[in-house]
């Protein structure tokens, strides 16, 4: 592993106790200027994970608990007038951070979640005329409950696209239970963190020479491949669009300089099309006969689709 990406996981690790795969995949997220919908039970560590990697890092944490009452203002800021110039100024929402956890997302309206779908497309935030860029690097992991829906609102899929991966962490084994209820007995693990182990601007360097990492031409066509074949299946009423074999391109060089390689193979892809794929289709009710879920549909069609020889 990176030495670099293996000094970041073991940071985020004195907070998490086991969910390695899970870090891993939010690591190649910020990696990719990508974001994370984590879809799970209440009380699993969601707000602790991004918090560890945002004092890992150093970078600017917020948090934001979305509700029906919640406006887009709360996203995005807004601009009031200053009394003493008497010039408008403006006050930053929760956006204007390094790190977003956007918690309960589908509880919020369907404009504030517009808001933040736009906010996080863009990059920046335009009130009254004026561009407000957002910080960089900008990772934001929203959260929704699979469980309860009572007064939440549907994320629509074309929202649901834009996200870069869809990760659960899951309930832990017995043994991780222990030692987190170990690693709680005394004080908030979070204080296990005691100094950023690297910077905002060591974090866009790495973004850098991850748009570096070389992908033939035959892994081109494997990603390709993949991904149109879930357009004409009858097992799929939506297919993936080309922004998901973007995204799929990208987590498999991200995969590929996690792992200390200058090129990405065909198993950085296999790695990554679960996360990266499943939540970007919608199955059709004979594919819901088939297949239980969406990952359950892409592992299928991970093992149907040839993989290609590599060549360097």
């Amino acid at each position: 592993m990176n030495s670099n990406i293996e000094k970041l996981a073991d940071s985020v690790g004195k907070v998490i106790v086991g969910k390695n795969d899970t870090v891993i995949r939010l690591i190649s997220a910020l990696l990719c200027e990508g974001h994370v919908l984590l879809e799970d039970v209440p009380g699993v560590g969601k707000t602790q994970l991004i918090t560890a990697l945002s004092r890992s890092i150093g970078g600017k944490f917020n948090r934001i608990q979305l509700t029906p009452d919640v406006m887009p203002s709360d996203i995005a800021g807004f601009t009031m007038p200053d009394q003493s110039s008497g010039e408008f100024v403006y006050r930053s929402g929760a956006v204007m951070c390094n790190f977003l956890l956007a918690d309960e997302i589908n509880r919020a309206s369907p404009k504030v979640q517009s808001a933040l779908l736009e906010a996080m497309e863009e990059r920046q935030i335009s009130l009254d005329g004026v561009t407000h860029d957002l910080p960089r690097p900008f990772l934001v992991m929203a959260t929704q409950n699979p469980v309860e829906t009572y007064g939440t609102f549907h994320l629509p899929e074309a929202q649901m696209d834009r996200f870069f991966m869809k990760l659960s962490m899951g309930y832990p084994t017995l043994e991780e239970e222990v030692g987190i209820l170990e690693r709680t007995e005394m004080h908030n693990p979070i204080h296990n963190i005691e100094a950023p182990v690297m910077t905002a601007e060591d974090i866009l360097r790495m973004q850098e020479e991850v748009r570096n990492v070389r992908v033939t031409d035959q892994v081109k066509a494997y990603i390709v491949k993949l991904v149109s074949s879930t357009r004409d299946d009858r097992n799929t009423v939506l297919g993936i669009s080309p922004r998901g074999s973007i995204a799929l391109f990208k987590a498999a060089k991200a995969f590929a300089y996690i792992y200390d390689r200058e090129y990405a193979t065909p198993d950085d892809v296999k790695n990554s099309a679960v996360s990266v794929l499943a939540h970007r289709i919608i199955l059709s009710p004979q594919g819901k006969t088939a297949f239980s879920s969406g990952e359950e549909y892409i592992t299928n069609l991970l093992k149907t689709c040839d993989v290609p020889a590599m060549s360097r």
